[in-house]
């Protein structure tokens, strides 16, 4: 019988997190370019005008193709309903606020990129969080 070390064991546990965020970011990056191109399509204007002019309803499909991206492919390598819930809200939660300041007209212009720095912030804090779920190994708390 072999016996894995735990420096082996961490080391595999730390490249299965970092597969799994990297698949994340892939996941993020197809769902925007699909969100993207619909819209830009349906607006029929240029990338930068439609990103200034629409930046509020650029946001929401930019949050709505990555969440969908995220969750097929969460899916697909046979995540839990509760683990895609909180990965759709770390993409949803972070257009919250930057929609209100947009609204209210505290900042100007696209809020895209903000938008997006904020996501993947998230989803890492997400992962760290709940690195059991994401490194292939429980987390136990001993019982009292």
């Amino acid at each position: 019988m072999t016996v894995a070390s735990p420096l082996h064991t961490r080391t595999r546990h730390t490249g299965t997190f970092a597969r799994h965020a990297l698949e994340m970011v892939v996941a993020m990056m197809v769902g925007m370019m699909i969100s993207a191109a619909i819209f830009f399509g349906a607006t029929g204007l240029a990338a930068a005008d439609a990103m200034r002019r629409h930046a509020v309803l650029f946001v929401v499909a930019q949050a709505f193709g990555m969440t969908m991206a995220m969750v097929a492919w969460m899916r697909h390598r046979s995540h839990g309903w509760r683990a895609c819930a909180e990965m759709s809200a770390a993409m949803v939660v972070p257009a919250v606020p930057l929609i209100c300041l947009r609204v209210a007209g505290t900042i100007g212009g696209p809020i895209c990129g903000a938008y997006c720095a904020l996501t993947f912030g998230a989803m890492f804090l997400l992962m760290l969080y709940r690195r059991g779920d994401y490194t292939g190994c429980a987390v136990t708390i001993p019982a009292p």
